[in-house]
Formats: C-alpha cells, sequence, structure tokens
C-alpha cells in the first residue's frame, strides 16, 4: 500500500471573498432561516472542513485511485481508509451543514454547504460520490415522500447509517430514460415487485453503511410509453425487517478514472424476488421526482469539475514557483545565466493565469448560483415576494445547465493544461494531476451529458415562463455594464462584454427562429456553442464584478497586507479573462450564424470505413 499523502489544495480567501465581498452572503446570516449562522460561524466551518479534509480524506485519494472497488462474496468492498473516512464524515457533520433541523442537519446556507462539498471532492472525488449521492437521495423522499417514508428514511440517511443512490440506465437505452423497461407490478399490500437491471450505478454497492436506499425508475404494466410512464421506487438493500431484498451486484465497472467509485450493474428481482414502495402516492410521477434529484446532483457535479480543476490549478503554481529549469528570456543569449523557475517563463505564466482565471470564474458562477437558490428559500420561509422567489427560482433553473457543462468541460482542459505546466512529471503518478485529469473526464458524461445539458438550455431554460428568466439575466448584466462602462481600469474590458451579450442575444434569436421555421436539426447542431457562449459571458460577467470590487478594495488596504496580493490577482483575472475568452463569444457567434450544415450533409460512408 502506498504511503498516504494528501495533494489537495484549496484557495480559502476566495471563498470568503465570493460570500462576503461579492454575493453578500451576510445580508441573509443572523435571521430567518440562518438565525443561528454568523460570518464567524461560517468562516470556521470552512476553516475546520478544510483542515479535515486534508487530513481525512485526501490521504486516500490516490490510495483508492491504486486499489480501486473489488467483489467479495458478491458484495463491493471499498479500498482502504474509506470505510473509517465514512464514519469520521458523519461524526463531523459535513454533510448535514444544509439539512433542516428536524431530520437532524444543522440548517445552513446551501451556498456554505456547497463549497464543503467542492473541498470534499477536491480531497477525494471517488470517496465523496457516496454520499453525495445519500444526500442526492435523501432530498427526494424529503420533498415527494409520505410522512411515513420520512420518519423512515430521512434520518438514517442523514446521520450516515444508511446510503442512497438512483437508478436511471439500462443498458439498451443509455441517456433516453423514456426507454427504460425495469418493471414494477403492484401488490395486494400496496408495495410493488420490481424485476429488472440497471446499469452505471454511482455507489450502487459498497460496506460503509448498514443499508442502502435505491430510488428505482420503473413501469407500472399499464403505463404508457416514455418518460411519463415513469415511476420512482424506493427499494432498500435490505428490507426493513432485516432479510435480503433480492438486489444483486451483476459487476463494477472498470474505469479510466474515479476508480475508488463502485460503478455498479444491479440485478433486481432475479430471485426471490424484490420488494419497493412508491416514492408519495401516486404513480407516474417518477421523471419529476427525479428531475428534483438531478437538478441538485448536476450542482454537484459542475462543483467537482471545480474541485478537482481548483487543486490541479494550485499544485502546478506550487511546483512552478518551486521547479528551476532553463534561464530567464532576458537573458537568452548568456549560456551561464542562472536557472530560474518556470513560473518566470512567459507561456508557463500564460497556462497559470487561465487556469487560475476560469476556476476562479466556474466558483463564482456556482455561487452566484447557490446564493439564489437561498434567496429564494429565505424568501420562502419567511413569506417574502413572490416575484421576487421566482426570479431567483428563474435564476437557478438558468444557470444551473452553465454550471454543469462548463465546469465540468472546463476541468478537463484546465487538468491538462496543469499536465502541461508539469512537463513530462505531470505524466507520472509521483504528482497528482494525471489523476485529477483521469477523474475528471466522466463528469461531462454523467448526470446527463453535456450535450443534454445544452438541448436543455436552448429547448427548455431559454423560453421558460415566456423568456422572463432570460429577460431578468440579461438585465442583471446590462445593469453592470452601464455602471461600468467608463470604468478606468475595466472599461475595455466591459466594452468586451457587452460585445459578448449582443452576440449571445443575436445568437438566441437565432435559436427561435430555428425553433419556428423548420430548421430543427439546427438546434441539436449548435446547442453546445451557444452553452459555451453564455457560459462564458456569465464567467466573464462575473469575474469583472469581482475585478470591479477589488480594485476598489485594494485601496483601503496597507501595502505588505496579503490582500493586495489577492485583489491583484482579481484584477488581473478578470482582465485576463476578458481579454482572451470573451471575445470568443461573438466569434462563436458568427460561426453559429453560418448555419454550416456540413456534418449533417456528409453521407454516411464518406465518414470513413466502420
Amino acid at each position: 500500500m502506498s504511503q498516504p499523502i494528501n495533494r489537495y489544495k484549496a484557495n480559502l480567501r476566495d471563498f470568503s471573498f465570493l460570500l462576503f465581498e461579492q454575493f453578500g452572503l451576510e445580508e441573509m446570516l443572523g435571521k430567518a432561516p440562518f438565525a443561528d449562522w454568523g460570518r464567524e460561524e461560517v468562516e470556521t466551518v470552512l476553516d475546520e472542513v478544510y483542515g479535515w479534509v486534508q487530513k481525512v480524506l485526501g490521504p486516500y485519494n490516490s490510495i483508492g485511485d491504486h486499489e480501486g472497488c473489488r467483489i467479495e462474496d458478491g458484495s463491493v468492498k471499498v479500498p482502504t481508509g474509506f470505510k473509517e473516512s465514512w464514519k469520521a464524515l458523519y461524526e463531523a457533520g459535513w454533510r448535514s451543514l444544509s439539512v433542516a433541523p428536524e431530520y437532524g442537519g444543522q440548517g445552513g446556507p446551501f451556498t456554505l454547504s456547497i463549497l464543503a462539498e467542492e473541498m470534499m471532492c477536491g480531497a477525494n472525488t471517488s470517496f465523496n460520490m457516496y454520499p453525495a449521492l445519500t444526500h442526492g437521495a435523501a432530498e427526494v423522499i424529503t420533498e415527494f415522500g409520505t410522512d411515513e417514508q420520512k420518519a423512515t428514511y430521512i434520518t438514517k440517511m442523514t446521520n450516515g447509517s444508511w446510503s442512497g443512490t438512483m437508478c436511471l440506465t439500462e443498458a439498451h437505452a443509455g441517456s433516453d430514460v423514456g426507454s427504460a423497461m425495469t418493471k414494477a407490478t403492484r401488490r395486494a399490500d400496496g408495495k410493488y415487485d420490481l424485476k429488472g437491471t440497471k446499469i452505471y450505478i454511482t455507489a450502487g454497492d459498497h460496506d460503509m453503511a448498514q443499508n442502502i436506499i435505491h430510488l428505482v425508475l420503473a413501469r407500472t404494466p399499464d403505463a404508457p410509453p416514455g418518460t411519463k410512464g415513469l415511476s420512482l421506487f424506493i427499494v432498500p438493500k435490505t428490507r426493513l425487517d432485516g432479510t435480503p431484498n433480492d438486489v444483486t451486484v451483476g459487476g463494477i465497472e472498470q474505469k479510466m478514472g474515479i476508480k475508488a467509485s463502485a460503478t455498479c450493474i444491479l440485478n433486481f428481482g432475479d430471485n426471490d424476488g424484490c420488494v419497493g414502495e412508491l416514492v408519495g402516492a401516486e404513480e407516474q410521477r417518477g421523471i419529476a421526482q427525479m428531475f428534483h434529484l438531478m437538478n441538485f446532483a448536476r450542482i454537484g457535479v459542475g462543483m467537482q469539475g471545480l474541485a478537482v480543476a481548483s487543486s490541479a490549478y494550485l499544485n502546478a503554481l506550487e511546483y512552478a514557483k518551486d521547479r528551476r529549469q532553463g534561464s530567464s528570456i532576458k537573458q537568452w543569449k548568456d549560456a551561464s545565466a542562472p536557472r530560474v523557475p518556470i513560473i518566470e517563463h512567459a507561456d508557463v505564466r500564460r497556462m497559470l493565469l487561465d487556469m487560475k482565471s476560469r476556476t476562479e470564474g466556474i466558483r463564482a458562477l456556482a455561487v452566484k448560483l447557490t446564493m439564489h437558490v437561498d434567496r429564494a428559500y429565505t424568501l420562502e420561509k419567511t413569506g417574502g415576494d413572490k416575484a421576487l422567489i421566482e426570479y431567483h427560482q428563474g435564476q437557478v433553473d438558468l444557470l444551473v445547465p452553465l454550471l454543469k457543462a462548463y465546469g465540468s468541460d472546463q476541468a478537463f482542459t484546465i487538468c491538462a493544461t496543469a499536465i502541461q505546466v508539469y512537463g513530462g512529471a505531470g505524466f507520472l503518478k509521483d504528482w497528482p494531476v494525471e489523476q485529477y485529469c483521469r477523474d475528471s473526464k466522466i463528469l461531462s458524461i454523467y448526470e446527463g451529458t453535456n450535450h443534454i445539458q445544452a438541448l436543455d438550455l436552448v429547448g427548455r431554460k431559454l423560453m421558460s415562463r415566456g423568456g422572463a428568466n432570460v429577460t431578468a439575466f440579461t438585465k442583471d448584466v446590462n445593469t453592470f455594464i452601464a455602471a461600468n462602462k467608463e470604468h478606468p481600469v475595466y472599461k475595455d474590458a466591459v466594452a468586451v462584454l457587452a460585445q459578448a451579450m449582443e452576440a449571445l442575444g443575436a445568437s438566441g434569436a437565432k435559436f427561435m427562429m430555428w425553433f419556428g421555421g423548420g430548421k430543427m436539426e439546427m438546434v441539436p447542431l449548435a446547442a453546445n456553442r451557444f452553452l459555451e457562449m453564455m457560459s462564458e459571458a456569465v464567467v466573464g460577467w462575473l469575474l469583472l464584478d469581482a475585478g470591479v470590487r477589488a480594485s476598489a478594495a485594494v485601496e483601503k488596504v496597507a501595502e505588505g497586507h496579503p490582500d493586495r496580493a489577492f485583489y491583484d490577482g482579481k484584477k488581473y483575472a478578470a482582465l485576463y479573462y476578458a481579454q482572451n475568452v470573451l471575445p470568443g463569444v461573438a466569434a462563436k457567434a458568427q460561426l453559429l450564424a453560418r448555419e454550416d450544415r456540413s456534418s449533417l450533409e456528409i453521407p454516411l460512408a464518406a465518414f470513413g470505413p466502420a
């Protein structure tokens, strides 16, 4: 077994900036529904989570990657250290930060829990998938379950006694969930006999919890075809009376990354019968119920991407400051010049600033999104303005596909860039970035491939509430542009943002024309490009907003204080992104407007031999 070494790194100063200087979490603290929370409590939790993940989760990240999971006597065994980490996690209470007190939680802001999630994901991506799926499954039962189901399952899933999964995918269907064939037949006692096979089930089996509660999509005999006919069932691995429930492991996948996360084939009802109960009281509500879980799961995937990308960047930064190779470009003719840290080389500095701007921008997107969640929740709990609740919820709906898709796509790119900073060393297992890169690739695929996120954005989210959500988003960005178009530092960058927003609006109108003008085939062809454009516009806006705030704040900071360097970092991250990434929005809009159909028109045989 390898010697346990923690490689995870985070920049907690950035967390604090986002929470208290850019997005105003403090406005909601100290009063309902977060009356027991203040800035000191939030910052203390973040400090303690960071120390905890470095000590408890981080050391087992590479060990889990090396050992993977295995099947013994029909059950999955997790790698060294995982069982102890599971116990320590729930004893520490980090999974219950935003859980309601009535279910044993701490009732904190969702934004706080999602930043804790980033640190847990970054320290050990594979391990964190087990409790993350448990949390999501418990959320579904909380939202849609009967009172009896809530009393039976939620507390035990919140305290780690039981874990949870979501079981959607079947081998013949893949992302086409509506083709699911798993059957659920109603019994005389009101429960259901389930029979079928699910694949790619994250955390589908393990030996860390006393029981595993599967949420299974299945179809009753008289249900209509497609997604509308699906129902969702609670299916424990072990029945509540302690007897086995005929849920068997058909195998675990051997994967490129996240090797310590058990991705299982699960068979339901192959032997003496698998029994489940309907979530709630109505059949054929399964997709709506599962989407509640998937919405938050997609936020979680975006955070996974951010987590590994950020740690990859910070590890590459440390390496670049330490590794000496080559002389300064200023002394390029002098063969005897001293070797310098590679961070002094222009291309390494470019790669580092590119990674910094993208990771900090994606984190700003994540916190912007979760602050909308917290503000909507606060208004709901305190009887606030319904129009404001709709505004905040609308922005959540609009930003979720951006965070999931852009966060996960960029994660793989950022991790690859981190490897490049290391050079040949980055390709070796001696350093953590090659594992980060492998672990990150799945993120653009699961919880709905990123193409599904793009179709969701252009097919549903743009016109949701009659376009009111997009209108509100555009108004927010344009308000920032109007306020800062003459800013002495950022006015040129703000002008690029304005051009990007204009191009984004024109491209959005193009989709409306395609929908109504008989060119539907262009929608899926261009959807990914539009999602990337919108993501870049949002990230550019939030980075510039951070830069404006940082430039105002730095004037109040004494020379030599660490905050001066931090605020300078915000300034240059914003300027770099605006000058190097944001111009691509207008360029992509021009490409989109060309309506190139070559991908559609090429004959199948012309692709080459199969």
